[in-house]
């Protein structure tokens, strides 16, 4: 019989071999996650990656297909409904009502989250202080902008004072100025000691957590604070190049194995360094003699967004050379047989 997972009094969140399948399709494979308490984990990956259905296993609405969990010391598989009232959820599209006011909306959740009646409004009123909502009490939430919805949406989640706060996709369609004020509003959650695991994939807010977790066709590739997996995971070297013919210059290093990708950023090139590639210096080199100025070029530090598609495109060229490897082994379906795509997907 399986005991289940060790529970780990400074982990807020951690599973094992989590996994979610849909008939054939496996949604989540197998993960393994760690988040601490009081930290604001991001959960970082395309659309269809897997991170909608691990929010919605570890708020307790799914069932895992494999693998188990805990969520606040709550048993993944067998006290879904204590980890239900014990946590906050706001999805891509919470279920706010349009024909409600914003005081009648958090009065309603305050009534679903069964804060008592007698601390009830003063809780109302400090979730309106919180988000900036004071003025708009009577104001329609229908009528509300996309980023005083959110707020309203982020409120309606906590009024319950949960420990745990999971956020999906929260700023999706909000403009870039409210999506700050939004995250402003996140970052002080968590320094005031919320566990928040918030799924996105902007890679400006994935700069902004604690720790990231990178999850592609439903496995985690990577986990660790920003900084460590830069310095320890990330065994490639980054550069910014000002050249004289940028487009020409971006054509030739495109064909060049030694440069994993190129990236124009305005009259810039930004390259990614295939792992022992030579440096900046033999690459600036190498442009000048097919012919290309180039007036300065420099090693700077990875991005978020270089982390995650140089991570993406490993992942994907080591699936491909596993489906080969199969095509190719005695009984693996010689003869013609064409590599379709990542199985599970």
């Amino acid at each position: 019989m399986n005991p289940g997972p060790t529970r780990v009094p400074d982990l807020a969140v951690e599973t094992r071999g989590l996994t979610r399948r849909f008939g054939k399709v496996v949604a989540v494979d197998h993960l393994d996650l760690h988040v601490r308490r009081g930290e604001l984990y991001g959960f970082l990956g395309p659309n269809g990656a897997g991170k909608s259905t691990t929010l919605r296993m570890l708020c307790g609405i799914l069932e895992p297909s494999e693998g188990d969990g805990s969520v606040l010391g709550f048993d993944l598989r067998h006290e879904p409904e204590r980890i239900k009232s014990s946590i906050g959820y706001m999805s891509q599209r919470f279920s706010l009502y349009d024909d409600l006011t914003v005081d009648e909306n958090l009065a309603f959740y305050a009534r679903v989250y069964e804060v008592p009646r007698a601390t009830r409004a003063t809780r109302i009123g400090q979730m309106m202080r919180l988000a900036d909502l004071s003025g708009r009490e009577r104001q329609l939430a229908g009528e509300l902008s996309g980023g005083y919805r959110q707020r309203l949406a982020l409120s309606c989640a906590l009024v319950h004072q949960p420990r745990l706060i999971f956020l999906d996709e929260p700023t999706a369609g909000v403009d870039p100025v409210s999506r700050r004020t939004f995250w402003a509003l996140i970052r002080r959650l968590a320094d005031e000691g919320t566990t928040i695991v918030v799924t996105t994939h902007y890679m400006d807010e994935a700069e902004l957590c604690d720790t990231l977790g990178f999850i592609y066709q439903g496995r985690l590739i990577a986990q660790g604070p920003p900084a460590r997996i830069k310095t320890e995971t990330f065994a490639r070297e980054v550069c910014e190049l000002d050249a004289d013919e940028p487009a020409r210059a971006a054509e030739i290093l495109a064909d060049w194995d030694t440069v994993e990708e190129v990236v124009r950023v305005g009259g810039r090139l930004r390259l990614i360094l295939a792992a022992g590639a030579p440096g900046p210096d033999a690459v600036a080199a190498a442009l000048r003699a097919r012919g290309v100025g180039v007036r300065w070029i420099r090693a700077v530090e990875p991005s978020v967004e270089d982390l995650f598609v140089s991570f993406v495109d490993k992942e994907r060229k080591a699936r491909v050379r596993e489906q080969l490897r199969a095509l190719t082994e005695p009984g693996g379906g010689r003869g013609g047989a064409a590599v379709g795509p990542p199985p599970g997907r």
